[in-house]
């Protein structure tokens, strides 16, 4: 079963990196243009990174065209995703 993250997105930031959490959602900076799904490509390409995990471990659910996205985390408990992330 897939872990559920709430993010939101800032394309075009001076570079891709974990800005922390607002409440249940945690935002992320993203060096990338929101052009032709480069921000998400280089989003999710950076999570999987992040985390330790293969790309294909890593999708984004809903929010594709928009700032405020779903990301599914497979291959991954919720400690060991916690423990990657900054606390809360």
């Amino acid at each position: 079963m897939a872990l559920m993250i709430r993010i939101f997105a800032s394309p075009k930031a001076s570079r891709t990196e974990i800005a922390g959490w607002q409440e249940d959602t945690l935002k992320v900076r993203i060096a990338a243009p929101p052009v032709d799904g480069q921000a998400n490509t280089e989003l999710v390409k950076f999570l999987a990174k992040h985390l330790g995990l293969p790309k294909r471990a890593v999708t984004i659910v809903s929010g594709e065209g928009g700032r405020r996205k779903v990301i599914a985390v497979e291959e991954m408990s919720t400690t060991e995703l916690m423990a990657k992330l900054p606390p809360r």
